[in-house]
C-alpha cells in the first residue's frame, strides 16, 4: 500500500498562469510559498527562517474557481499529489520538476483580517482559524482577499 499525499499553508508568490487548449481542458499554475519560523537555540545559534516554494498545477473544474479568485499573496491551503516530470533544456540536459497537482484549493483564514458584517456565515465563525472552500455555485465568502496595492510589498 502505499500513499502520495501533499498538505500546505502558504501564499501565492505571482497571479495564477491559465492555459486554455482546442480541447476546452484548461490548466492554472502559480508558485507557493511555505515557511517555517526561525528560532535560537538553548547555546544561542540562531536559525533563520526557511521558505520553500511549490509548483502548484490545477486541472480540470478548480481553473475557473482559481482564475477568477487567486491573486498573488492570497494565503492558501492546497491539498494533493506529488509528481515528477523531466523535460530536455535547450542545452539537451535533461531537468527535472516537481509540482503538486492540487486535488482541492481553499482559501485559509487566520482570524486577523476584518470579517464583513454582510456575511453571516463568516461572521457566526468562533474559531479564528476557519477554511472556507467557495465553489463555482457559491460566491466568495469572507473577509477581503485585497492586499496592498503594491505587489511587490510582499515579503516573498
Amino acid at each position: 500500500m502505499s500513499l502520495n499525499k501533499v498538505l500546505l499553508i502558504g501564499n501565492v508568490g505571482r497571479d495564477p498562469e491559465v492555459r486554455y487548449f482546442d480541447t476546452g481542458s484548461a490548466v492554472a499554475n502559480f508558485p507557493l510559498a511555505t515557511s517555517e519560523r526561525g528560532y535560537t537555540l538553548a547555546n544561542g545559534t540562531v536559525v533563520p527562517e526557511r521558505t520553500e516554494w511549490h509548483n502548484i498545477v490545477v486541472r480540470r473544474d478548480q481553473v475557473p474557481f482559481v482564475e477568477k479568485y487567486v491573486k498573488k499573496g492570497s494565503l492558501l491551503y492546497v491539498e494533493g499529489k506529488l509528481r515528477t516530470r523531466s523535460y530536455d533544456d535547450a542545452s539537451g540536459s535533461k531537468r527535472y520538476v516537481t509540482e503538486i497537482h492540487a486535488d482541492r484549493i481553499e482559501f485559509y483564514y487566520t482570524g486577523t483580517r476584518p470579517v464583513d458584517s454582510t456575511n453571516a456565515q463568516a461572521s457566526a465563525t468562533p474559531n479564528p482559524q476557519t477554511v472556507v472552500q467557495p465553489t463555482a455555485s457559491q460566491p466568495l465568502a469572507g473577509p477581503s482577499l485585497e492586499t496592498s496595492s503594491a505587489e511587490d510589498d510582499l515579503p516573498f
